[in-house]
């Protein structure tokens, strides 16, 4: 078999005749692969990383030579190797060395460009993840902000954006909302939220496999964080019960979702509706025999509820009305009405069915005869009270008695007086003669 000048290049395939280009092997230096493991570490491309080292050692030229036009200045690298060399006007005006401070320079710049690059990828990164949630751990305070750590980078939580009855402590984790991307002191920072709504969505399409699909949908969420919230969802397939597919069986579901807030914020979730009125009356829930007559053109909605079920209509400090109108848009004004008319009549179905007139004319007589009874009641009480007092008549016939028992002593006594002196005028008369 005879080979050509590229007999060194080329294989003969075995049992084929077919000859095969074999490349040469590269063997890379030290440099590169250094160059490698950095932008792969950092996450940026190796080019990036080779521009980035360019500008530093034409930035560490400068420094030596100062006074000069840099622009005029041109820098290359030498990806295998790492050779660097600077040209002015296509002229190779390297310096011998470069020095050991020219080196150091370019080091530090090398190192800031590579942190500024790392970290615009990874704001790139998570702008690509707004409107989404993540786990993170609480990292650290500066004064009312909370620093939450979410993985490659840390993110601020504002004041506004926590849930103002929750407490953080360092070490704590959590699920946050990403929420937006803003300028701050030192550059682009990520802002993340714990009150959100958006937090509740994301919860939800992670705990529900159906929201997550697609096959039930949250058409809205009203909350006031730390407290209560009400969810809107719609089933688009049937068979699907929206519900139920929140809730979970026995609750684990929806469950899950409250220990995220350590048990501070209830969940409430209803069923969204076409019909205006059935939804305002299923946003009032746990309130039940519900009437609504609705205004659409000025958005009010006129709600009447048993009296019985009017503290449930409004709520704690109204708040179960306050979420409702918030989930549907309405304003919602609540009365209560008088108790159905089962439940006032208390004497049967017999009486219910009498005539007006004689229920009437009975309701009057049993009310005249309590007058009547009250009327007797007090007489008994003034014979009572005469009876109890002690009666004059006695006494003065007591009085009598003894005065008429007095006179009769006195007059006795006279006349036992008056027949003892005419004894003793008899007894005198006698002796003288």
């Amino acid at each position: 078999m005879v080979f050509s000048s590229l007999d060194g290049l080329l294989k003969p395939k075995l049992g084929s005749g077919i000859l095969i280009p074999i490349m040469p092997a590269i063997q890379r230096s030290e440099f590169a692969l250094a160059l490698n493991q950095v932008a792969a570490e950092r996450g940026v491309d190796a080019s990036v990383v080779l521009d980035t080292v360019k500008n530093a050692i034409l930035a560490a030229y400068r420094k030596d030579h100062p006074g000069i036009e840099v622009e005029e200045y041109t820098a290359t690298l030498n990806q295998n190797t790492g050779e660097a060399r600077i040209f002015h006007n296509e002229e190779d005006v390297t310096p011998p060395g470069f020095g050991r401070i020219a080196a150091q320079t370019a080091k530090q710049v090398i190192l800031q460009k590579i942190r500024e690059k790392e970290k615009e990828a990874i704001v790139t990164d998570y702008r690509a993840k707004l409107g989404t949630i993540v786990n993170g751990m609480v990292l650290k305070f500066l004064g009312p902000n909370v620093v939450v750590d979410i993985g490659k980078t840390e993110a601020m939580m504002p004041p506004a954006e926590q849930i103002p009855v929750e407490k953080y402590h360092l070490n704590q984790r959590l699920t946050v909302y990403i929420l937006d991307i803003r300028e701050g002191l030192k550059g682009e920072e990520i802002v993340v939220s714990r009150a959100n709504n958006g937090l509740i969505e994301g919860l939800f399409k992670r705990e529900v496999p159906e929201v997550a699909q697609g096959a039930v949908v949250i058409k809205a969420i009203a909350r006031e964080p730390g407290n209560r919230s009400k969810v809107a969802v719609i089933s688009n397939q049937s068979g699907i019960d929206p519900v139920g597919s929140c809730v979970g069986q026995k609750g684990v579901r929806v469950q899950a979702i409250i220990d995220e807030f350590n048990g501070l914020e209830k969940i409430d979730i209803i069923q969204w509706q076409d019909n205006p009125k059935q939804y305002i009356a299923a946003s009032l829930s746990p309130a039940k025999e519900v009437t609504v007559e609705v205004d659409e053109e000025q958005k009010i909605a006129h709600v009447k509820v048993p009296s019985a079920q009017l503290s449930l209509a409004i709520g704690k400090e109204g708040q179960n009305v306050r979420l409702a109108s918030k989930l549907t848009g309405y304003r919602i004004e609540i009365e209560g009405e008088g108790e159905p008319e089962a439940e006032v009549s208390k004497e049967g179905p017999k009486e219910a069915q009498k005539p007006a007139e004689e229920v009437q004319t009975k309701e009057e007589v049993k009310a005249e005869e309590p007058a009547e009874a009250e009327e007797q009641k007090d007489e008994a009480n003034v014979q009572k009270e005469a009876s109890d007092q002690p009666s004059d008549a006695p006494v003065a016939q007591a009085a009598d008695d003894k005065a008429q028992n007095t006179d009769s002593d006195e007059t006795i006594d006279q006349i036992k007086k008056d027949e003892a002196v005419e004894e003793k005028e008899e007894s005198q008369s006698q002796e003288q003669s």
